[in-house]
């Protein structure tokens, strides 16, 4: 399996690139993350087992296939992540949905949590959405908290990730799978992607930074 991918595909990449932009508003920022998120999908999902079933159709029996375990649990990183679970739901419509909202300490960039609520996750797969893998850490003590419940898999899917984030996440959770649409340059002093596209939380719902 591999652990780290960027979606190739020309229309997520000019969608990512639209967001970046600071002409980009907060109602164009939120269609283009729902965008996104559900053009990610069918990337996020490939890896995902089935079992043959057998379907009746109006006219004869034949075989088939479905999604073993079921359609996958998602996962919101609050805030920002639910403006990629909207568009993550258009496909995967009828998953069981939890939220984990975690704020970053800005004097040492750890992740504080101020909620979690989940469904039931053992032995299901797991889709964890978060537009941003910066330093990793809310996306590690995201990671952490689904693990406890002993999901089968687990895939971490984000817009724009840094090699640090990358790097310090699958320090700490080597079997999860990461799927971004693009891979940036790296961290500023402050812990902020560059070139990144802002706070993904304030653009999406028009909040001071």
């Amino acid at each position: 399996m591999i652990v780290f991918s960027v979606v190739e595909h020309p229309v997520v990449t000019a969608w990512t690139d639209r967001l970046r932009s600071i002409e980009t508003g907060n109602e164009e920022f939120r269609r283009l993350l729902q965008q996104i998120g559900q053009l990610m999908v069918p990337y996020a999902t490939e890896d995902l087992p089935t079992e043959k079933i057998v379907i009746d159709t109006p006219l004869a029996k034949t075989g088939g296939h479905q999604l073993q375990g079921g359609t996958p649990a998602v996962i919101s990183v609050l805030r920002a992540g639910n403006g990629l679970l909207d568009g993550v739901l258009t496909i995967l419509s009828d998953a069981d949905v939890g939220f984990i909202g975690l704020v970053r300490d800005h004097e040492t960039l750890e992740a504080v949590e101020y909620l979690v609520k989940l469904p039931s996750l053992a032995g299901r797969h797991v889709l964890v959405v978060d537009p941003m893998l910066a330093t990793g850490h809310s996306a590690v003590a995201a990671l952490d908290r689904v693990k406890d419940q002993g999901p089968t898999s687990i895939t971490f899917m984000c817009v724009v990730a840094a090699p640090e984030g990358v790097q310090h996440l699958q320090m700490h959770h080597p079997n999860v799978r990461v799927v971004a649409a693009a891979l940036d340059e790296g961290l500023n002093n402050s812990g902020y992607i560059l070139p990144g596209l802002g706070d993904a939380g304030d653009r999406l719902y028009g909040t001071d930074a």
